[in-house]
């Protein structure tokens, strides 16, 4: 069977496109629900004033990185775009249509990157802050899962609603389209894993030397009082390092215990 016989074949009636309508709709609800979220998020407070200048430190940490990875992932982008626009397609339409939608798809899933690293360094102070309360614990969930739903229902929307408009511009042509919609949305996803990888782990062995380098300069001054306790939810999650001296036992990293 023609990859020509194919595209005459999938042709869609009034029913058809009321159900890729209906699909359009709830992509859309989805992307409201994921901003009703977001609100609440942000609602929440953001505990001390120095629990506020340590994330907002690592907010500035995260967004150059951010921007960095854009402009590099960006030249990939345009390359790509150009790739596929040479490839042979049945005609113009499907090669510009595949082109273009690989920019939307690229596009999406930068967004829903952004917007995850972006709501993330914004929540952990929530988060943190709200596990100080009373009932810190069922708070500090809530903030939690909600942060999660936002970039879920986001994920979804965008994919859905996509996809969505592929099919009902495109009709006949829509799976090729598709193949440079899909194609764009996980090149950006797979590079911004790995990128978010790396980033990750070398945020979580500069706050590990970070706190041995305190630990190990207050040691020479035992009168130094140790932190708070809200101080070393902020500060030390990935590695905390109480302070001690020569009597004092050394702490098991969280990891170990």
């Amino acid at each position: 069977m023609s990859r020509q016989f194919l595209a005459e074949s999938l042709e869609l009636s009034g029913g058809d496109r009321g159900v890729v309508a209906v699909v359009a709709v709830v992509a859309l609800a989805a992307l409201a629900v994921g901003y009703v979220l977001l609100k609440e998020v942000l609602a929440a407070g953001q505990g001390t004033p120095k629990m506020q200048d340590i994330a907002k430190a690592v907010q500035e940490g995260a967004a150059a990185y951010l921007n960095r990875q854009f402009r590099t992932l960006g030249i990939f982008v345009v390359i790509v775009f150009v790739l596929l626009f040479a490839l042979p397609a049945d005609d113009l339409s499907e090669r510009i249509g595949r082109s273009l939608f690989f920019i939307v798809g690229a596009a999406f899933s930068a967004t829903i990157g952004y917007l995850g690293m972006w709501l993330s360094t914004r929540a952990n102070v929530r988060v943190a802050a709200a596990a100080n309360e009373e009932g810190g614990r069922e708070k500090a969930t809530r903030i939690a899962f909600r942060t999660g739903g936002v970039v879920g229902m986001t994920t979804v929307g965008l994919g859905l609603f996509g996809a969505a408009l592929v099919v009902l511009v495109y009709a006949g042509q829509a799976p090729k389209v598709l193949e440079g919609f899909g194609f764009g949305a996980a090149l950006l996803a797979m590079f911004m894993r790995v990128g978010g990888g790396i980033f990750t782990k070398a945020a979580d062995v500069g706050a590990t030397w970070s706190a041995r380098s305190r630990s190990a300069s207050r040691r020479t001054t035992p009168a130094t009082p140790p932190p708070s306790r809200t101080t070393w939810v902020t500060t030390s999650v990935t590695a905390p390092v109480w302070p001690r001296t020569s009597s004092s036992p050394t702490p098991s990293p969280w990891w170990r215990r």
